[in-house]
C-alpha cells in the first residue's frame, strides 16, 4: 500500500489585484487552504464546469463524496451527459450560486473575478479559489502520481494508460482531457486511490501545480505561440517540470520525438538522479517498438520486454503505436511498484488493454459508417489541431484506409498559431486526396486585428502543395458540395474526415445524419 497523507495545504489565491499576463491571470497569494482528503460532505463549486477538464475534476470529486454544484454557459456540450449521471445540473452563472454553505471553489482558466460573478461573490466572500490546475495538483498528492505531458498524444496517452492499468487491475484512478472509450464515456477510470495518472497540460505552465512521482512525456515542439513565443520557451517549461520528479523519479520519454529526447537530456545534466526510460522504435532497452502491418482493422507492433509476442490497436497511426508504448512502459513501472511481476500474465492484461482501447471523445473518432448501393462512406472525427499532428494522423488513415479517398475537412485553431506555423499547416496535408479550409477558429484570448493570417490566405498557400484545395468561409457552406460528392458512387468508397479543434465537427455529424 502506497502510504498517503490525511489532509493537503495548497496555495491559493486571494483577491486583492489581478494582474492580466498572456491572456491568463496571476493573483497574488496570502493565505493558505487545507483541502481534506475525506471529502464527503464537502461542498465544492466548479465555475466553467462544463469544460472537459472540469468535468472530469467532477468525476474525481464526486467519487471521493464531495458534494458538488456548478455553473456555466446555456450552451449544450458532450460533458452534459457526464453531469447528467451524476445528478448535477449547471447553474447560469450568477453570484446567487455562492451560497453559504459553499467552502471551495474550483474554476477553469477560462475565467475571472473581473467578468465572472460567481468568482467575483467567491472572492468577495474570501472563500478559498482553486484554477482547475491548482486543484488537481492538490489531488496528485493523495496518491502515488503519474503525470502524462507533451504537445501531441496526451489524451490518447493517458486513455490507453487507464484502459490497460485496469485490466491489470492496478488500484489507481485515471483523469483524461476528454471522455475515453474504454472508461464507459466518461473521462475518468477509478480502480483505487493508490496511483493517481492525469494528463497534465503546459499551457501557462499549468503543470508546475502537479506533484509527479512519474513523468510520460510524449512530444515537444512549438506550440501555444501565445504564451510561448519560441521553442526554447516551451521547451524550458517542459524541462522545469520534468525536474519537479522526486529524487530518483522516472521519466518515460518517446525516444522517437527530438524534443523529448532533448527534454530529458537538459533535465538529466541539471538532475542526474532522475531514471530515464525511452521507449519507441529508436529506443534502445526493453520498450524498443517495431512496428508491424495493418490487417483487419488492427495495426500490429512488438515490444522488445515481450519477446515473440504481437500487440495490436484498433486504431490508425504510426503516433498511436507510440503512444501505446508509452502507456505500457508506464503501467509495467506501476506494476513492479506495486510488487508485482511483469509477466506474461501482466502482458496478457496489457494485450487486452490495447485492444479495448477504442480512442476518445474527438480523438480519431469514428462518427459512424455509411454503406450502402448509393454511399460507402466513413466519418472520423479529431482534434487534430497542429501541423506535426495532422501530418502524422491523416499518414495513419492513409495506411490503415487504403482504397479510400479522404477528404479533409479542417479548421485551423487561433491566429497565433496559424501565424506562427503557417507554413508548416500549408503543407501538411499531403496524404488528403482533397481538403476544405474555413476561417480561422479564433480564441478568446487574442484578437483577430493583431494579425495577418486568415483561412483564406491558408488555401491560397495550401493549393502550391496539394492540388485540390476548396475554402468555404463558414463551415455549413461546404455541405451541398460534399454531400453531393459523397452521393457520387466510387470504388474503394470515402472517408471524410473532420480535423481541428474548431466547431467544423458539425459538418460531418450532419452529412452523417443526412446520409445514414
Amino acid at each position: 500500500m502506497i502510504e498517503k497523507a490525511a489532509c493537503f495545504i495548497c496555495a491559493v489565491p486571494v483577491y486583492s489585484r489581478i494582474l492580466a499576463k498572456y491572456g491568463g491571470f496571476r493573483y497574488d497569494t496570502g493565505m493558505s487552504f487545507v483541502f481534506p482528503r475525506d471529502l464527503h460532505g464537502f461542498r465544492i463549486h466548479m465555475v466553467g464546469i462544463k469544460g472537459t477538464g472540469m468535468a472530469a475534476l467532477t468525476e474525481i470529486l464526486c467519487a471521493r463524496g464531495a458534494c458538488v454544484s456548478g455553473s456555466d454557459t446555456a450552451d449544450v456540450f458532450y460533458t452534459d451527459e457526464i453531469l447528467n449521471r451524476l445528478g448535477i445540473a449547471p447553474c447560469l452563472f450568477s453570484a446567487d450560486n455562492i451560497t453559504g454553505d459553499i467552502q471551495c471553489v474550483i474554476y477553469s482558466s477560462a475565467y475571472s473575478p473581473e467578468t465572472n460573478p460567481d468568482l467575483a461573490e467567491a472572492f468577495r466572500r474570501g472563500l478559498p479559489c482553486l484554477l482547475y490546475s491548482q486543484a488537481l495538483g492538490i489531488f496528485s498528492q493523495t496518491a502515488f502520481s503519474c503525470g502524462i505531458c507533451g504537445v501531441h498524444g496526451k489524451t490518447t496517452t493517458t486513455g490507453l494508460a487507464g484502459t490497460v492499468c485496469h485490466e491489470l487491475n492496478l488500484p489507481a484512478q485515471t483523469i483524461a482531457g476528454s471522455v475515453i472509450s474504454s472508461f464507459g464515456g466518461s473521462c475518468t477510470q477509478t480502480d483505487g486511490h493508490d496511483f493517481f495518472i492525469a494528463e497534465t497540460c503546459e499551457y501557462q505552465r499549468h503543470f508546475m501545480s502537479f506533484h509527479p512521482g512519474k513523468i510520460l512525456l510524449t512530444s515537444v515542439e512549438s506550440d501555444h505561440q501565445d504564451y510561448y513565443p519560441t521553442y526554447e520557451s516551451i521547451r524550458d517549461a517542459f524541462i522545469d517540470y520534468i525536474c519537479l520528479l522526486p529524487e530518483g523519479g522516472e521519466l518515460i520519454y518517446c525516444a522517437d520525438d527530438s524534443g523529448a529526447c532533448e527534454c530529458a537530456a537538459a533535465a538529466h545534466t541539471k538532475r542526474p538522479d532522475i531514471v530515464l526510460t525511452a521507449y519507441g522504435e529508436k529506443a534502445r532497452g526493453p520498450y524498443h517498438v517495431v512496428f508491424g502491418g495493418a490487417a483487419d482493422g488492427k495495426q500490429y507492433f512488438s515490444i522488445d520486454l515481450f519477446a515473440g509476442r504481437q500487440f495490436a490497436l484498433r486504431m490508425p497511426g504510426r503516433h498511436l503505436v507510440l503512444n501505446a508504448a508509452g502507456a505500457t512502459a508506464l503501467a509495467c513501472s506501476l506494476l513492479s511498484l506495486a510488487g508485482r511481476p511483469v509477466d506474461s500474465k501482466a502482458a496478457d492484461c496489457i494485450e487486452r488493454g490495447l485492444l479495448a482501447f477504442s480512442g476518445g471523445k474527438r480523438r480519431s473518432e469514428i462518427i459512424g459508417a455509411v454503406r450502402s448501393d448509393a454511399c460507402d462512406v466513413v466519418f472520423i472525427d479529431d482534434y487534430g489541431h497542429h501541423p506535426s499532428a495532422v501530418r502524422t494522423t491523416l499518414e495513419g488513415y492513409r495506411k490503415f484506409y487504403p482504397g479510400r479517398k479522404i477528404i479533409t475537412d479542417f479548421m485551423a485553431h487561433t491566429y497565433s498559431r496559424t501565424e506562427a506555423l503557417f507554413e508548416q499547416f500549408a503543407s501538411c496535408f499531403g496524404a488528403a486526396d482533397e481538403l476544405i479550409l474555413h476561417k480561422i477558429y479564433a480564441s478568446a484570448r487574442e484578437s483577430a486585428g493583431n494579425f495577418t493570417v486568415s483561412g483564406r490566405k491558408l488555401a491560397e498557400a495550401a493549393a502550391h502543395h496539394h492540388p485540390h484545395v476548396r475554402y468555404y468561409e463558414e463551415v455549413m457552406d461546404a455541405y451541398s458540395d460534399i454531400r453531393n460528392e459523397l452521393l457520387t458512387p466510387r470504388a474503394g468508397g470515402y472517408l471524410f474526415v473532420t480535423m481541428g479543434a474548431g466547431d467544423n465537427w458539425k459538418l460531418g455529424q450532419a452529412l452523417y445524419d443526412s446520409l445514414k
